[in-house]
């Protein structure tokens, strides 16, 4: 299943628009974040894991 997602950062004092592509399918496991250039950005697969894992 593909999902497409439009969300926005706040870069400065602009908006920028984010476009999310999700892809669920059966199988392993696993998640990857691509197309993400900085250090402090690639950090967020931590916190997606961890906002994840506390869901009620």
């Amino acid at each position: 299943m593909l999902a497409h997602l439009v969300s926005a950062t706040i870069a400065g004092l602009d908006a920028v628009r984010v476009d999310v592509e999700v892809d669920l399918a059966p199988g392993l496991p696993s998640w990857a974040i691509v197309g993400l250039p900085e250090a402090s950005v690639r950090e967020a697969k931590e916190r997606v894991r961890a906002a994840i894992t506390n869901l009620s």
